[in-house]
């Protein structure tokens, strides 16, 4: 989470005095002061001596928020010429996946897989880390949020030959995968802002190592960061949401990086299914897939909900071997 302090030389009224009064209300981060109430924040700045200043402080963080969240105006050529020359498309492994998302994860967007427990969500997080670690040579960052990250799922969906023994090459490229793939255990939104501010910031200032580099960050799963801090009266939960979804298509644009994660579904209308988080994640993903699972075997369906250039509906079956 980036400390207020650091905001110091961008705004006149953030000073010592400012910080203070901050800290008296256990704000140090950015973080903590978007999940504050603001008016009840300048009532407190009201009673103050200098109130004036510290009104402006409240307003100049305010506006530096915004304006790193809002993205810069293109016309449609330049996003044309931005999708022919910058973004790969990155294979999941899955052949029928891959197949329905017109290659598979492109760079540069957000996609994200909807399913309820034990669709698949997780085995197709860990085919795509290990596909692209080992066919794109690149580096994948995995951010886990609930304990579910396998490396004997990957080193399995690397060298499928159970119970043989690897030979030196397949064992040498099994070590050059898992070390490519880079594991983060994450279990709160905060910590996820944490992380991706670190990863942001390694991302800017990288050397690259030979001809790798992150072409890949997966979240499994996001929902379980956000639905703690949802709900209730309070807007405070749905900035955070919306503040996530827009660090993570900055990071994706600027870097060249497919971002997937998962998210899980509630009961809807007439006990149908539907994504969970709401309406308003609904317009962050660039692609939303949807899994389901035969009962009692391992033939799972996807299906497209949304796709900037595959109709929606389109669904293709593929097998999870266990």
């Amino acid at each position: 989470m980036a400390p207020l302090k650091s905001l110091e030389e961008l705004c006149p009224f953030i000073d010592s005095n400012f910080l203070t009064f901050c800290a008296s209300h256990g704000i140090f981060t950015v973080e903590d002061f978007l999940i504050r109430d603001l008016y009840v924040l300048a009532a407190f700045a009201e009673q103050q001596p200098a109130s004036e200043k510290l009104k402006q402080g409240i307003t100049q963080i305010l506006s530096i928020i915004d304006a790193t969240e809002r993205q810069p105006w293109v016309n449609g050529l330049e996003l044309l010429e931005d999708a022919r020359e910058n973004k790969n498309i990155l294979s999941i492994g899955f052949e029928g996946v891959d197949v329905l998302l017109g290659g598979g994860l492109r760079e540069g967007q957000l996609t994200e897989i909807v399913g309820p427990s034990s669709s698949g969500k997780t085995q197709v997080c860990l085919r795509a880390a290990s596909n692209v670690a080992k066919n794109y040579k690149a580096e994948v960052f995995y951010m886990d949020t609930g304990n579910s990250f396998s490396p004997q799922r990957i080193s399995g969906f690397v060298n499928w030959k159970p119970g043989t023994a690897l030979d030196w090459s397949e064992q040498s490229m099994l070590q050059r995968v898992m070390t490519s793939i880079s594991c983060h255990s994450v279990f709160n939104i905060f910590a996820l802002f944490d992380v991706l501010h670190q990863l942001e910031f390694n991302l800017r200032s990288q050397t690259c190592k030979g001809d790798r580099r992150v072409q890949l960050l997966i979240i499994d799963s996001i929902s379980s960061l956000i639905t703690p801090i949802l709900g209730g009266s309070s807007s405070q939960g749905h900035a955070l949401m919306i503040s996530a979804g827009t660090l993570l298509k900055k990071i994706a644009h600027e870097h060249n990086i497919a971002v997937l994660v998962t998210n899980h579904t509630v009961g809807g209308d007439r006990g149908t299914s539907k994504p969970a988080l709401g309406e308003s994640w609904k317009s962050v993903p660039h692609v939303r897939l949807q899994l389901s699972r035969d009962a009692g075997s391992n033939v799972c369906q996807a299906s497209i909900l949304k796709h900037s250039s595959m109709a929606s509906g389109m669904t293709a079956r593929f097998v999870i071997y266990e």
